[in-house]
């Protein structure tokens, strides 16, 4: 399959798509602005308290009869660029795959190279969000704004929280079962011989999730250097040297040899693994490998997480304490972790925890809402600083593909730190009310992770969708969930070259992510927790219909307060 990375299949159709856009952008941009104007967010309306009660409304007197008359006058032209630009959507192509060429381009991450599965096990790191990056006029519904700025400090925030070093600490305590809502730092030093029992040293203080900063920050401009940089990370595929901080009521900080080769066996998965599912925003299946009970990397495993260990480089010889303290005064999470005695007795299957950071080592992120094609440019440039394939302005436009007009597309975004081998898009045809309006759907991928010994590829299925946000169109999610379905079995058999004579690929996962709509706890999303495809997939925060994971917590917040204390930055809603 060929992988678009131009929107239309040839220079004259492109050149021809933006002359069309350039007559409508004017038009857009006042027409935009001027409702923006009018839908202050709550913090604007905190900065202006201070501010005379006619400030406000004097600006607005003077700005909208100026808006008005550029929008009048700009009409005729956007009238023109429509009649070229409707027609243009049905020979564009449904996504962009861009490749990072420069690799200077991406400051210092490493980018990845081909994983040769020959014993040691490998785990892969899946993240998902909705970003709500709309046109800043709609946008201010939802009581964010700036669309443009967000996009290039989200996709900073990406890169920086995934290609930084994590160290995790661990506190078992038999006085202290709660989990602080601090942050903290940690200087670690690995220290001992191989057989011999480890004492991990630490020097633990006390500080902020935004204190980390990094090395890879390159061109990064003032405004970006108050945000929190990521390290280069230099994290090897064939380094097996890690180190975790370990905080013990029992035996002061000393690891036995039982328990370090448990740790030590966190950061694999043996390929083929099964993966898993965060929430309700990301669904694996269960491939046709089955893995004994306690295999590293699956789901029968209690630590599969590769979040939980930090590789560092240690060297022949002695290491110098001071050196070491300073290349790692790293962010760490906090963790409450039972005891491996414990932990076999009970249904757990990996780590958990609330961070302030995107996960570190992530290796596949699936965005949802990037609406907006200046901010996802934006956004792009910014995540291709760590990841090297991006797909993006998926969806279509206009009538084309889809029952009722698209005047914006199905906002899902695909970044990879492997290569993208195949690609499809299908649009939902039964949207509803506003959400006819975009052209949501499902974004259908293959990536290639490695190969065997014998030159067997390894792939991954990836799916990433946003489902109908209307709470009461329960019956609308669940045709989605249903179509949904049967385009991944359609892609799977159409991009599959493996057969039972000559399997030539391994398939190491198959994970759904995005924007569901739904939860697996609220009474009036019940036909969707009943649905089928939760018995082709496993949910790994869900016990069943209608129950959780002890551990699993869902939040549903207010936009109203989206500025309060509580929630208005990263740490403040960990706490």
């Amino acid at each position: 399959m060929v992988l678009y990375t131009s929107p239309f299949p040839n220079s004259f159709l492109s050149v021809l798509h933006s002359f069309s856009w350039g007559l409508i952008f004017p038009c857009y941009w006042l027409a935009d602005r001027l409702v923006a104007s009018f839908v202050p967010t709550t913090y604007e309306k905190r900065q202006r308290a201070d501010d005379p009660c006619y400030f406000h409304a004097l600006c607005i007197i003077i700005t909208t009869p100026i808006y008005l008359a550029l929008l009048v006058a700009s009409l005729p032209f956007a009238l023109i660029g429509f009649l070229l630009w409707s027609p243009l959507q049905s020979a564009r192509r449904p996504y962009i795959y861009s490749r990072l060429e420069d690799k200077n381009h991406a400051n210092g991450a490493t980018l990845l190279t081909e994983w040769k599965a020959a014993g040691n096990g490998k785990s892969f790191c899946f993240g998902s969000a909705n970003v709500c990056l709309l046109p800043d006029s709609l946008a201010r519904f939802n009581n964010v704004f700036n669309t443009q700025a967000r996009a290039k400090e989200i996709g900073q925030r990406i890169r920086n929280g995934a290609s930084r070093p994590q160290i995790k600490i661990y506190i078992d305590s038999p006085t202290n079962t709660s989990i602080s809502a601090a942050s903290f730092s940690s200087l670690v030093s690995p220290q001992g011989g191989d057989n011999s029992n480890r004492t991990v040293s630490a020097g633990i203080k006390r500080t902020t999730s935004m204190e980390y900063k990094g090395d890879n920050s390159g061109s990064n401009n003032s405004e970006e250097s108050r945000e929190d940089k990521g390290g280069a990370g230099e994290l090897n595929e064939g380094e097996e040297n890690t180190c975790i901080v370990r905080i013990n009521g029992e035996d002061n900080g000393h690891m036995s040899d039982t328990e370090t080769d448990t740790v030590n066996g966190q950061a694999h998965a043996s390929g083929p693994a099964e993966p898993s599912l965060e929430g309700d925003a990301e669904i694996s299946k269960t491939p046709n490998h089955k893995q004994k009970e306690g295999d590293s990397g699956s789901l029968d495993s209690y630590s599969a997480s590769r979040e939980s260990l930090v590789k560092v480089r240690v060297g022949d010889g002695t290491v110098d304490q001071s050196t070491v303290n300073n290349k790692l005064l790293y962010k760490a999470s906090i963790m409450k972790k039972t005891s491996v005695r414990k932990k076999k007795h009970t249904d757990e299957t990996f780590d958990h925890e609330i961070s302030a950071f995107f996960p570190a080592n992530l290796d596949f992120l699936c965005l949802q809402e990037v609406f907006d094609k200046r901010a996802a440019e934006k956004l792009k440039e910014q995540l291709h600083h760590y990841f090297e394939y991006i797909v993006y302005d998926v969806g279509v436009y206009s009538c084309h593909g889809c029952c009722s007009f698209k005047f914006v597309n199905s906002g899902l975004l695909f970044a990879s730190r492997y290569p993208v081998m195949d690609a499809a898009y299908h649009c939902y045809p039964n949207g509803r009310g506003m959400d006819s309006l975009a052209s949501k759907g499902a974004l259908f991928l293959k990536v290639q992770v490695g190969s065997t010994p014998q030159d067997q590829r390894i792939v991954g299925y990836i799916s990433c969708t946003h489902l109908q946000a209307i709470a009461g169109d329960t019956t609308v999610r669940c045709e989605q969930l249903d179509m949904l379905q049967d385009w991944l079995s359609e892609f799977r058999k159409s991009t599959s070259s493996s057969s039972t004579a000559n399997p030539e690929e391994l398939v190491a996962f198959d994970v759904i992510c995005g924007d569901l709509n739904f939860d697996n706890c609220s009474s009036e999303d019940k036909l969707e927790q009943q649905h089928s495809l939760f018995t082709h997939y496993k949910d790994p925060c869900r016990i069943g219909p209608g129950e959780d994971k002890p551990w699993a917590i869902g939040t549903l917040l207010d936009p109203e307060g989206l500025y309060d204390e509580e929630a208005c930055t990263p740490d403040n809603l960990q706490k």
